[in-house]
């Protein structure tokens, strides 16, 4: 078959409705915590069902774009829509799973080692990585550099040269993981709290308790919307 045969794919209709979102947010200066029109609103407005409205809603939920308040509506947690393509959120959905295994088996040895192994500079580089993503959250910014730092410092404490290049391998999608666990709503600073439970652990010399911070860290990153979304929750009309 030539590829001018390949099969025809139509629009996605609620990635439709996600543009005259994103086109409303700007035109009507609308801000973060400014609430969107209901629901039945939007669907009359818009000329399409409500299930097409509630599966746009849910995929910028997933994006952290929005908050949906059990009946008190849909509200902006940033001053614009811009959302990713839903192709780009089904294959990170798809690929998620195994980088935060594999995050997993490689941080919490990382994290063991580091507490049998780190030195007073590898401690000091520890502290300061976690104080500067506490700082990042205390003023609401973003955390991901403060986040990436803390993570680094612990790797290079473990003192493993082989452990730190299969680290080095995978910090796209390390990286990737991180912004989608942080944008979860109050993640940052559940994060703040995890890792000082890990620092503590590696300050004490405590490499099972370092480790087993480490991978209750991990799991906690893992819970994120994504994982339990589907572009086909809803029907498409």
């Amino acid at each position: 078959m030539t590829q001018e045969l390949r099969p025809v794919t139509r629009p996605v209709l609620y990635e439709q409705v996600i543009d005259r979102l994103r086109a409303h947010v700007t035109s009507a200066g609308l801000k973060a915590g400014d609430r969107l029109p209901p629901e039945r609103v939007l669907a009359e407005r818009l000329g399409v069902s409500r299930a097409s409205v509630k599966q746009a809603t849910v995929a910028l939920e997933v994006q952290g774009l929005v908050e949906v308040r059990q009946g008190g509506g849909v509200y902006l947690r940033r001053d614009t829509l811009d959302a990713e393509p839903v192709a780009t959120l089904v294959e990170r959905r798809r690929r998620l799973p195994d980088v935060l295994d594999a995050r997993d088996a490689l941080e919490t040895k990382l994290a063991q080692l580091a507490a049998t192994r780190r030195t007073e500079a590898d401690l000091a580089a520890v502290d300061a990585a976690h104080e500067h993503m506490r700082r990042q959250v205390a003023a609401g910014e973003p955390a991901d550099e403060g986040d990436r730092l803390f993570h680094e410092a612990v790797t290079a404490a473990a003192h493993s040269g082989l452990l730190a290049s299969f680290y080095a391998e995978i910090a796209d999608q390390i990286a990737e993981s991180r912004l989608e666990s942080l944008r979860q709503p109050g993640r940052p600073a559940e994060s703040v709290e995890q890792h000082t439970r890990i620092a503590e652990a590696i300050r004490a010399g405590d490499g099972a308790g370092a480790a087993a911070a480490m991978h209750d860290h991990v799991d906690q990153v893992s819970r994120v919307r994504l994982l339990t979304w589907s572009p086909e929750d809803e029907p498409i009309a």
